[in-house]
């Protein structure tokens, strides 16, 4: 008896730091993270699964996450201003719950040492990008859309990750979530809802001849920030309520492309499959009282 009550206050311990929970419908807790409540529908048709993103005893984020292919199909969150400081010295976690049967919503760091085979099936791990040189770990919720510490290091979990081409990534992606960053900070009043997510084509980055992560053929992301500075500069304001970007994960022809949230819901139509019903925010974040 002392042996499982000492077990329980360890996990209890455990699971008081750094949790995450799969979630087949999505609590109330983590629809604040979502425009309306609601999250994109219309990629739901790949073998995926909820993750509510928990960091220190709080919700942070929502994740998208596709089992098959190790990667995470969007993440979506409400930005925080700030002035874009890095979080440094944090360890790359993992979300047992994919992988496993061991019954926990604990998102952890990966242990030293660690098993591979137990986390690996359902998930991307540390393994996969050692020796993926082309490649480099790109969040899709970036820590310096956060402004907490504890926001910014929930974004350091490879079920948050997708692998970016480091030109890409370093030079166009991470300028871009730059530009955002100064843009929301300046003009959103109230809270801005972002989601970015990604395209596949079938390319694969393999690892002891299988294959264990989609690579991303696109990267998109859109904000949604009804309550915002009506004085805006012109040059900014067309960009409001809503707006997004996308750009090609190579290392050639991917500059950003800036463009209304409409019209990035017919390219992604076009290059990647969802559904006739496919929104990224309800009524495409036209508030009811404007939509006239």
């Amino acid at each position: 008896m002392a042996f499982w009550l000492q077990m329980g206050f360890l996990l209890a311990s455990l699971s008081s730091v750094v949790r995450g929970r799969v979630e087949k419908q999505l609590s109330p807790e983590c629809r604040e993270f979502l425009y309306m409540g609601t999250p994109p529908k219309g990629l739901e048709h790949q073998p995926v699964r909820y993750i509510c993103q928990f960091y220190n005893k709080k919700p942070r984020y929502v994740t998208l996450y596709n089992i098959e292919q190790h990667i995470p199909i969007y993440s979506a969150y409400t930005f925080k201003r700030s002035e874009g400081e890095k979080c440094v010295d944090v360890p790359w976690m993992y979300e047992p719950q994919l992988s496993t049967s061991f019954d926990t919503d604990e998102m952890q760091p990966f242990p030293r040492g660690y098993m591979h085979m137990n986390f690996e099936d359902a998930q991307a791990i540390l393994d996969d990008y050692t020796n993926a040189i082309h490649y480099e770990r790109g969040t899709l919720n970036p820590d310096e859309h956060q402004n907490e510490l504890d926001d910014k290091a929930s974004t350091y979990t490879l079920t948050n990750v997708v692998p970016m081409v480091p030109d890409f990534n370093d030079r166009i992606w991470n300028k871009q979530e730059h530009i955002i960053r100064k843009r929301l900070n300046n003009y959103c009043r109230g809270t801005a809802y972002i989601v970015t997510g990604i395209t596949t084509s079938g390319k694969m980055i393999r690892r002891e001849n299988m294959n264990r992560i989609a690579v991303p053929t696109y990267l998109w992301s859109a904000y949604c920030c009804v309550d915002y500075d009506h004085n805006t500069p012109f040059t900014e304001r067309y960009k409001f309520p809503s707006f997004a970007h996308y750009g090609l994960n190579d290392d050639e022809n991917n500059e950003i492309v800036e463009i209304p949230v409409q019209k990035l819901k017919e390219f992604l139509k076009k290059t990647t499959f969802v559904n006739q019903n496919f929104q990224i925010f309800v009524g495409d974040c036209i508030p009811p009282s404007s939509s006239n």
